[in-house]
C-alpha cells in the first residue's frame, strides 16, 4: 500500500466546495475577454452529446458559465482557425488543440489494441487517407457513407476505417457540421510542433492529472481520474510528480488532492445563476455532486419514462453556489416549455425562474410555460415569478 504525505491543508467541506466552483468557473467574475475559448483552456474538455433540448450540451457549457453567448459564435469559438479538436476524454469532448501530445499515450493504446468490435476490409483504411489527402476535410457520408443500412451500430467500412484513424491520431475531427464529424489529416489540422511532440506515456498521465486537478480545484483520486477516464492505477502512478498536493476535506472521509493555487485565496466573488447541461464537468461525477453539494444527480433519457423520477434531460438549478432543483425542459416553437420543475426549497423559486426567463430568451423564445412542479404548492409562487 502506498504510503500517502501529510495534507498540505485542512478544507472545511465548504471550503472545499467554493474552490471547486470556482475552479469550474462558477465563482467571481467570468472573463469574458478569453470568452468560449477560454472557457474551454479552463475546463480542458467541454464534452459532446447527441441530445438536443435547449440546445447541444457544448453551447451549454459557455453559456452557463458566460452568460448568453450566440449560438453561432460557440460554434465558431471551437471550431473556427484550428484551435480544437475533438477526441476521446472524459468522453467524446472537444480539446483545445495545445493539449494534442498529452493524448499521445492514448493513441498508442489504441494503436496496439488487439482486438475490435468491427472488422476492417483490407485497404479500406488507405484508401479513406488518401480520398482525405486529395480531397480535404470530408464527413463519413462525404467519405463513401456511414452506415450499412442497418442499426446505428452498423458501421460501413469507410466508417469503421475513418473512425480507426481517428482514435490512431492520423485522423482529426476538426468540426461537427450537421451533428457529423469533419474529418482531416492531422498533418493538415494540427500545428507541426505539437503533432511531431508525442511525450511518453508518464509525462502524459502527469499533465493529464494535473489539469484535471486543476480544472476541479479538489478532488477525490476517483474525481480527477475520471475526468479524463484515466486508470486508478495510472492516476497513482503519476500523482506525486504532477503539482497537486495532498489535502484533507472535512467529511469525505476520502485521501483528496489539491491545486495548489487554488489554495493561495480565498474564493470569492458573485456566483453564477444556470442551469447546468447534466454532462456539464462541475456534476460529471455522481459521487462527487452528492459529496460537495448533497445533490442526487442522474440523466434519465435513457430511463424507461415510467420510471423517471424528474424528466428526459433533467438540468439542475445552479443559484447561489448550490444546488436547489432542477427542470426538464423542452421546445414549442416560441415557447420554452418546462415539462417538469422540481425544486428543493422554496428559496429555489426566484433563481428558478431567472434562469427559466434567461434561458428561453437565449434560444430565442419568449415564453415559458410551466407543466408540472414538485412540490405542487410551489406552482403558484414560481408562476408569479415568471409573470
Amino acid at each position: 500500500m502506498t504510503t500517502l504525505p501529510p495534507p498540505a491543508a485542512e478544507l472545511s467541506a465548504d471550503e472545499a466546495r467554493r474552490i471547486a466552483l470556482r475552479a469550474q468557473g462558477f465563482l467571481g467574475a467570468p472573463d469574458r475577454r478569453a470568452g468560449v475559448r477560454g472557457v474551454l483552456r479552463h475546463l480542458g474538455a467541454v464534452q459532446l452529446d447527441t441530445i438536443s433540448v435547449l440546445a447541444r450540451s457544448h453551447e451549454l457549457i459557455p453559456y452557463a458559465r458566460l452568460g448568453a453567448v450566440g449560438r453561432g459564435n460557440v460554434e465558431d469559438a471551437y471550431w473556427t482557425g484550428g484551435h480544437s479538436f475533438e477526441y476521446w476524454s472524459h468522453a467524446a469532448c472537444i480539446l483545445p488543440v495545445e493539449e494534442w501530445p498529452h493524448f499521445a499515450f492514448r493513441r498508442r493504446a489504441y494503436r496496439t489494441r488487439p482486438q475490435w468490435h468491427h472488422d476492417l476490409p483490407d485497404g479500406v483504411y488507405d484508401e479513406v487517407i488518401a480520398q482525405l489527402r486529395a480531397e480535404g476535410p470530408l464527413t463519413a457520408t462525404q467519405l463513401g457513407g456511414a452506415k450499412n443500412g442497418g442499426e446505428w451500430w452498423d458501421w460501413s467500412a469507410t466508417k469503421i476505417a475513418v473512425e480507426r484513424a481517428l482514435m490512431f491520431g492520423e485522423v482529426v475531427c476538426v468540426e461537427r457540421r450537421g451533428w457529423k464529424r469533419v474529418y482531416d489529416l492531422a498533418e493538415r489540422a494540427v500545428p507541426a510542433a505539437l503533432l511531431h511532440d508525442e511525450p511518453d506515456d508518464q509525462e502524459c498521465l502527469r499533465r493529464l492529472v494535473r489539469l484535471a486537478g486543476e480544472a476541479l480545484g479538489v478532488g477525490t483520486r476517483a474525481d480527477i481520474a475520471d475526468y479524463h477516464r484515466i486508470r486508478g492505477e495510472q492516476f497513482d502512478a503519476v500523482v506525486a510528480g504532477s503539482g497537486l498536493v495532498p489535502v484533507a476535506v472535512e467529511g469525505w472521509g476520502k485521501p483528496a488532492w489539491a491545486d495548489p493555487r487554488a489554495l493561495e485565496s480565498v474564493p470569492r466573488g458573485r456566483h453564477r445563476t444556470a442551469l447546468l447541461s447534466p454532462f456539464d464537468s462541475l456534476i460529471w461525477e455522481r459521487a462527487r455532486t452528492e459529496r460537495i453539494f448533497g445533490f442526487t444527480h442522474r440523466l434519465e433519457a435513457y430511463v424507461p419514462k415510467p420510471k423517471r423520477i424528474h424528466g428526459y434531460f433533467a438540468m439542475p438549478l445552479l443559484s447561489g453556489g448550490r444546488l436547489l432543483g432542477r427542470v426538464d425542459p423542452a421546445r414549442e416553437g416560441t415557447t420554452l416549455v418546462a415539462r417538469q420543475v422540481s425544486l428543493d426549497t422554496p428559496t429555489a423559486v426566484a433563481p428558478m425562474a431567472r434562469a427559466l426567463r434567461e434561458a428561453a430568451e437565449w434560444v430565442g423564445c419568449d415564453t415559458v410555460r410551466i407543466e408540472r412542479v414538485d412540490p405542487p404548492a410551489l406552482a403558484g409562487p414560481l408562476a408569479a415569478a415568471l409573470s
